[in-house]
C-alpha cells in the first residue's frame, strides 16, 4: 500500500505551474475578477507562496500575457505550400481557435486589461503583431515588398485583430464566415492597392496565377460576380433617374 506524497516542485517548475494555473483563469474570466486567492487554491499552494515567486498579481499576469502571446504568435506559423489563400484560411483558423479558446485572456492581451499602456504590455502586443506581419511576408516571398504590400499586410493583421475582439463581444456571425471574410480581406486590400501601384499589380497577379478556382480568393471572385448585374442594375438606374 502506497501513501499519496506531494512532490515538491523546484523553483522554476512552480513558477510555470503559477503561470499557467493564472493563464487558464484569466482565460475563463477577466483578469480584474481574479484574485490571488484563486490562484493559490487552483494551483494548491498558499496564498504567501505565490507571493514567493510573484511580487504581486500584476507580475503573475505579465507572465502569463507572455505565455499566451507566445502562443498566439505561433498560430501564424505555416508551412509554406500551396495556395497562398489556402495556407491564409488555415492560420485564420487557427488563430480564431486561440480566440475561441481564451476569449478574456485574448481581449486582455490585446485591450490591455489592467496593464493597459504598460510598456510590457505594449511590447507583448507588438511582437504578436509583428510575428504576423513577418510569417505573412514570408510566404508572399518577395524581395523588395513594394511599400504599400507593407501597409496591407500591417493594416490585414490589426483588422483580424479587430475583427476577433469584435467578435468576442456577442459571437453573432459563425466564426468559419468570419475565418474566410479576413481572408477574402486580404484579397481585397491587395487589389485595391493593386489600383494604385504597379508593384502591387504585379503581386496580386502573381498570386492569382497559383490559385485555383475552387480556392478561397476563387470563391471571393465568385462572389463578387454573383452580385455584379444587381449593382450595375442599381448604379445605371441611379444614373438615368
Amino acid at each position: 500500500m502506497t501513501t499519496g506524497v506531494r512532490r515538491r516542485m523546484g523553483v522554476e517548475e512552480r513558477r510555470q505551474q503559477l503561470i499557467g494555473v493564472a493563464l487558464e483563469l484569466f482565460s475563463a474570466r477577466s483578469p480584474d475578477e481574479v484574485s490571488i486567492d484563486e490562484i493559490a487554491a487552483a494551483a494548491g499552494i498558499s496564498r504567501p507562496l505565490v507571493y514567493h515567486y510573484f511580487p504581486g498579481k500584476q507580475s503573475l499576469y505579465e507572465a502569463a500575457l507572455r505565455r499566451a502571446a507566445d502562443e498566439l504568435a505561433t498560430r501564424f506559423v505555416e508551412p509554406r505550400e500551396g495556395p497562398l489563400g489556402a495556407r491564409l484560411l488555415r492560420v485564420m483558423k487557427r488563430f480564431f481557435d486561440f480566440v475561441d479558446e481564451h476569449g478574456p485572456g485574448f481581449s486582455a492581451l490585446m485591450r490591455g486589461g489592467p496593464a493597459v499602456g504598460s510598456t510590457t504590455t505594449n511590447a507583448m502586443i507588438d511582437d504578436v503583431r509583428q510575428a504576423a506581419y513577418d510569417q505573412i511576408m514570408s510566404h508572399l516571398d518577395i524581395a523588395e515588398p513594394p511599400v504599400r504590400l507593407t501597409l496591407v499586410v500591417r493594416s490585414w493583421v490589426s483588422l483580424a485583430e479587430a475583427t476577433a475582439l469584435l467578435w468576442l463581444d456577442g459571437r453573432e456571425i459563425p466564426r468559419a464566415e468570419l475565418e474566410l471574410q479576413l481572408v477574402h480581406d486580404f484579397a481585397a486590400l491587395c487589389a485595391v492597392s493593386a489600383a494604385y501601384d504597379d508593384g502591387m499589380a504585379a503581386v496580386v497577379v502573381r498570386i492569382l496565377e497559383q490559385e485555383p478556382l475552387e480556392g478561397p480568393f476563387g470563391e471571393l471572385v465568385d462572389r463578387l460576380m454573383a452580385i455584379a448585374p444587381t449593382v450595375m442594375e442599381q448604379v445605371v438606374a441611379d444614373r438615368t433617374a
